[in-house]
């Protein structure tokens, strides 16, 4: 399904999932390079919340420059296949060979903020990631490797333990939390 499309029907959550989904209609409405990080104020992004085959596990990354175990994704860089976008990240930042969506449905939407910081040399300057996530099944027997230039580690951590591991109150609170909510009221399709 187009993206446009499937962010229309998508049934939020929680207000938080309302506003930020009317949010990035607007701004997909109005910003004609809004899949490129060239719109260098706000740009789409594509995240995984990677859970195990009994979804009491979850993949989390410890991300280099926010210094936290954080989810894993990345920008679309003109791609507007997101789940496409989540699940290439997913491989790249884990080393997941064996990974797939649990369902094709957007699982969640936000929008998030990224300080001002330093990429390969160049200052990038704060803006925000308008933001798609999807539910992604991994097999913890797969061999797990990092992605130097943006993680140092990977590993699996219980649902719970996913969420204390991040250093980012906000995240924890308004993100992982969510996902954790969600994967335990059985809300795997949302559109």
């Amino acid at each position: 399904m187009d993206i446009l499309r499937a962010l229309e029907t998508y049934v939020p959550f929680n207000e938080q999932e309302e506003r930020d989904r009317r949010e990035i209609l607007r701004a997909m409405a109005e910003h004609e390079d809004i899949f490129l990080r060239s719109c260098m104020l706000m740009h789409m992004t594509a995240s995984a919340w990677i859970v195990n085959a009994r979804r009491d596990r979850a993949l989390m990354a410890w991300h280099n420059i926010y210094r936290s175990w954080s989810w894993l994704g990345g920008h679309a860089d003109g791609e507007r296949d997101l789940l496409g976008v989540a699940l290439r990240e997913a491989r790249e930042e884990s080393g997941l060979h064996h990974v797939r969506p649990v369902d094709e449905s957007i699982f969640s939407v936000e929008i998030l903020t990224v300080d001002g910081h330093e990429k390969r040399g160049a200052y990038v300057p704060s803006h925000l990631h308008l933001n798609v996530t999807y539910l992604l099944e991994g097999d913890e027997r797969d061999a797990l490797e990092i992605k130097p230039d943006e993680n140092s580690g990977v590993r699996w951590f219980s649902l719970d333990e996913a969420v204390a591991a991040s250093a980012e109150p906000w995240m924890r609170a308004r993100v992982y939390e969510k996902l954790n909510q969600k994967l335990r009221a059985g809300k795997e399709c949302q559109a």
